[in-house]
């Protein structure tokens, strides 16, 4: 399992980093074009540092993403497809 940024983050990304300074794993990844972050699941490692860290409450574990949110599982799993 990994963790998941959702569309809460949509609008903050840039604004706040909290969530990229503290994973330990250095997973997450978002360019300047991106509205939001993403969480490589290959290297994420679930210890779930960044769900306090994000100001938005943006994070989620994916087995636990709410119903509005759960689109946001396969966008986070496809940005990755093509980037390895």
């Amino acid at each position: 399992m990994t963790h998941v940024i959702t569309g809460a983050c949509i609008g903050a990304k840039h604004k706040e980093l909290s969530c990229t300074e503290i994973c330990p794993m250095n997973c997450i990844h978002g360019t300047a074009s991106d509205e939001i972050f993403y969480i490589d699941p290959e290297e994420c490692i679930d210890c779930g540092a960044c769900v306090p860290a994000c100001p938005r409450e943006a994070i989620f574990p994916e087995g636990k993403v709410p119903e509005k949110w759960q689109g946001f599982v396969q966008i986070n799993a496809d940005y990755f497809k093509n980037k390895k």
